[in-house]
């Protein structure tokens, strides 16, 4: 399985050549190609991915407004995403939490997490040739961690902000994003070897790279956990 950072930059005005384009995630197996949120970066963009599908985390403007000229190929997203999205002219698919979707050897899995009260959002586990990882570009929080995380290879999360906590509340109910270092500890609880942040916010993208890095690093070796920052265009093979 071969994944393909597409973009790395969250919803913010600073870029970079390194972090360019929204945050998107393109999952290659075999002949199977599925792209995980496609940002307002990518209207016009979106056909020359040639995708089998495409997968939408939430639909905030960084992760579904692309779609809004179509798109080449189905599209899946929850029913909330869909109530926000219902009048895109794109060929709709539901995600359903927790229950799977399997597409050409690639199996995805929905979880809810906390993030938007306006947009809910999901993270999607993704399993191909019997190899897990976890993708969720925005959260504060995973509502079923154990179940998401387990046994996963990898966690490729929110790099909104290193160790201050963007949390927001409004009633009883909390928006924003949490850490970096929230995140590792949580791939520390599981078990989760190796952790790639992904939308990136200013200060990553604003900020020296060298520092922070060195900054993320150590905060992943504290915890036993291999960790990177990812750039627009970088592969692994998984």
């Amino acid at each position: 399985m071969k994944l393909t950072f597409l973009g790395t930059r969250g919803y913010i005005d600073v870029r970079t050549r390194r972090h360019y384009r929204h945050a998107s995630l393109l999952v290659t197996h075999k002949k199977t190609r599925i792209m995980i949120d496609c940002g307002i970066d990518w209207e016009r963009k979106v056909h020359d991915i040639n995708a089998d599908a495409i997968f939408i985390t939430h639909a905030h403007p960084d992760h579904a407004w692309g779609l809004k000229k179509g798109a080449p190929c189905p599209v899946y997203a929850t029913r909330e995403s869909w109530e926000i999205l219902k009048n895109y002219p794109v060929e709709h698919r539901l995600v359903k939490p927790k229950h799977k979707i399997s597409l050409g050897g690639i199996t995805l899995q929905a979880f809810p997490v906390v993030h938007s009260i306006r947009a809910p959002a999901v993270g999607y586990r993704i399993t191909a040739a019997r190899k897990s990882f976890f993708y969720v570009p925005d959260l504060i929080d995973i509502v079923d961690r154990h179940k998401a995380l387990h046994g996963a290879k990898l966690y490729i999360g929110d790099g909104a902000t290193i160790t201050r906590p963007m949390v927001r509340r409004k009633g009883d109910k909390l928006f924003g994003h949490t850490t970096i270092r929230a995140q590792l500890g949580w791939c520390q609880q599981e078990e989760v070897p190796r952790a790639i942040f992904s939308h990136c916010g200013t200060q990553i993208v604003g900020g020296d790279g060298r520092k922070l890095g060195a900054l993320i690093r150590r905060l992943g070796k504290e915890r036993g956990v291999d960790v990177s920052v990812a750039h627009d265009g970088m592969e692994i093979m998984l």
